[in-house]
């Protein structure tokens, strides 16, 4: 049997968390990891059973022989060290949101394209079951064509502003704010569900009471696709309260959501459930611990992406049942997520994407 290949991930937080037992559990030797204080990365490491620390991830992959890096940094920093990465032939994962803006992502896809490395997003979410379902779905013209789009979330996450979250959330200076840290997710969804955006209207409001120079807690954003589908994309994680969420696409024949985890469709023949395909599933993952539920919830999907990470490292064909997020989506949400800072900029004026 050849030996594992050699991971080294960047960034301790998610890193460890994530990042770490998702490449174990799709086959990868994880050899270093790679932080900004020796002394936390050195803990860090420890708790995961990593036994060697760098702080810098030339010196890293030289001492490692690594051929994949995997990026769980604030988004500021990923396009300087996927550059370092994709610099020395090493395969690449870089969390989401791409880059700081549209211009680094595009750098990024160009450096990984000359260099013939594998290149992926992490958007692990387009492997829950529920999310590729629907996708599949409206591929399978199961509700005609897509007309109107709900995608809506209300947490209270962030509600208090002493909640212990990362803190480049709400550092606009390294690329934080609630449109990054979560709506890169579902621009990547509606993207997978209905291809790309033609028009948008948005704001970047605050809800929770945070500084006035913080970064935003919400967002909102009308749009229209090239298909002639309108919508809604809205979520805020500043609300008090219960967790609500509606995921709706209504068709020419039908309309599909979710209910509590799972896929629901509506047509002449009444309502009933839909159920996922096998092929979708997800690795079983079980643990005593109630504290890693949500653990759980990134973990299994996240498998799935170190597995195609895998498969492009050893050659072997990508995955088909999900589309595999590449650096050429992240370039696609980064336009995106520039033209909806733009708008907001601009009081929600009407941004058209080319």
């Amino acid at each position: 049997m050849p030996p594992a290949p050699r991971a080294i991930v960047v960034g301790t937080g998610f890193g460890c968390r994530i990042h770490v037992p998702a490449l174990r559990a799709a086959g990868f030797e994880v050899a270093g990891l790679i932080g900004t204080d020796p002394d936390r990365t050195r803990r860090r490491a420890d708790a995961v059973n990593i036994a060697d620390i760098f702080t810098d991830l030339s010196e890293a992959i030289d001492r490692t022989g690594a051929v994949a890096v995997t990026i769980a940094t604030p988004p500021a920093s990923h396009a300087a060290l996927a550059l370092t990465a994709i610099g020395r032939g090493c395969h690449i994962l870089c969390e989401k949101p791409m880059a700081a803006d549209l211009a680094e992502a595009r750098a990024m896809l160009a450096a990984a394209e000359q260099a013939g490395v594998t290149h992926l997003i992490g958007n692990e979410f387009r492997w829950a079951p529920d999310r590729a379902m629907i996708g599949r779905a409206i591929a399978n013209g199961l509700i005609g064509d897509p007309r109107y789009v709900t995608l809506s979330s209300v947490l209270p996450i962030v509600a208090d502003p002493a909640a212990r979250m990362p803190r480049w959330w709400f550092d606009a200076g390294a690329g934080g704010g609630w449109l990054g840290a979560h709506g890169s997710h579902l621009v990547d969804q509606l993207r997978v569900w209905l291809g790309e955006v033609d028009s948008l209207s948005a704001t970047l409001p605050t809800v929770s009471d945070r500084p006035a120079d913080a970064a935003e807690d919400s967002y909102v954003v009308r749009f229209g696709m090239k298909n002639g589908a309108q919508g809604v994309l809205q979520h805020s994680a500043g609300v008090w309260g219960p967790s609500e969420n509606i995921s709706r696409v209504a068709g020419t024949h039908g309309t599909l959501w979710v209910d509590k985890g799972v896929v629901k469709i509506a047509d002449r023949d009444g309502v009933r459930d839909l159920p996922v395909d096998a092929d979708l599933g997800l690795p079983p993952i079980e643990t005593d611990d109630p504290r890693k539920a949500a653990m759980l919830f990134e973990l299994a999907p996240f498998i799935r992406l170190c597995e195609a990470l895998r498969a492009g490292v050893e050659g072997r064909p990508m995955p088909d049942g999900v589309p595999v997020p590449t650096f050429h989506d992240g370039v696609a949400a980064m336009a995106l997520l520039d033209a909806i800072r733009q708008s907001a900029a601009q009081d929600g004026a009407l941004v058209t994407l080319s």
